[in-house]
């Protein structure tokens, strides 16, 4: 079945798939994509995504059959997700053509993904190297979790704070994420590690899925990362808790002690070099699979 560019016209033959730029109206028929492969993103999540990148959508007489979006952090690195093809689509060569048309917009930038074991063949052999492993933790929390009430050191993100945050997400990530931070900022509420020396850490929170994700988490220790997730996720004791944890970060066995079990795992790829981190503060959480 043959496939068009993203740029090409109208195909002439109706049922062979056509690539098009991701559009706002896009988004209802792919929160139902996501929602048949078991993805919990709701449309809301679908638009966060939408709104901090861009994306490329597959059509087949007009219906929605595939998606993949691409976020650009600076001018030199950027995340991919969100890549899905309609199961009565798959095995066609799609994904192999969406990813084409985002690689191709993304040019010379250095990129990451995190990768479901279904599509480690494909990114492998587009050029990504495998760097790690991302753990999905969560549950419904328990109400009366093994977690601090009061964590010394941590508070709200105050006006003038916003600096050192971002210079912490800089240091952690090797990445210019400054929308995604601003993002962030108004999505929900964000709460520092502060010592009396400055800030050292960060984590936000916001709806997402069937309740709320926690992340990013960015410190300097493992002690901070884990005050600042408890102080978050005891807000939300009874509901549906989310956060993905980086496989160096340590903390899946305390997760698991809380009452968020691991779920399943994704794989850290990067096709290009590395990005450059710098010695300090450190990535503990994602804002979520996709987004990095």
């Amino acid at each position: 079945m043959p496939l068009l560019d993203v740029h090409a016209s109208a195909p002439t033959d109706a049922k062979a798939p056509r690539l098009t730029a991701l559009r706002a109206n896009h988004l209802p028929y792919a929160a139902a994509l996501s929602l048949a492969l078991a993805w919990p993103y709701r449309e809301a999540d679908w638009r966060f995504a939408f709104e901090l990148g861009s994306g490329i959508a597959a059509e087949v007489d007009g219906r929605l059959v595939g998606t993949a979006l691409w976020w650009p952090y600076g001018e030199t690195h950027a995340s991919l997700g969100m890549v899905i093809v309609a199961a009565e689509m798959q095995g066609r060569g799609l994904g192999r053509a969406l990813m084409g048309a985002l690689l191709n917009e993304a040019g010379d930038r250095t990129l990451i993904l995190n990768s479901t074991q279904e599509g480690l063949r494909l990114y492998t052999q587009l050029g990504f190297v495998p760097v790690g492993q991302v753990f999905q933790h969560q549950a419904v929390l328990p109400a009366d979790p093994l977690l601090a009430t009061k964590a010394i050191g941590i508070r709200p993100m105050q006006a003038g704070d916003d600096e050192a945050v971002r210079r912490l997400d800089l240091t952690a990530t090797g990445m210019d994420r400054t929308p995604l931070l601003d993002a962030l900022f108004k999505a929900g509420p964000v709460i520092v590690a502060d010592h009396g020396t400055g800030v050292q850490g960060y984590a936000c929170v916001r709806e997402f899925g069937r309740g709320i994700v926690i992340g990013p988490v960015i410190a300097h220790n493992a002690a901070d990362a884990t005050a600042l997730i408890a102080t978050l996720a005891s807000r939300h004791r009874g509901g549906f808790v989310r956060v993905d944890v980086t496989e160096d970060s340590g903390l899946s066995p305390w997760l698991t002690s809380i009452g968020l079990p691991r779920v399943g795992h994704v794989e850290s790829m990067v096709r290009g070099a590395c990005p450059s981190v710098a010695a300090g503060a450190r990535l503990f959480a994602l804002s979520n699979q996709s987004l990095g």
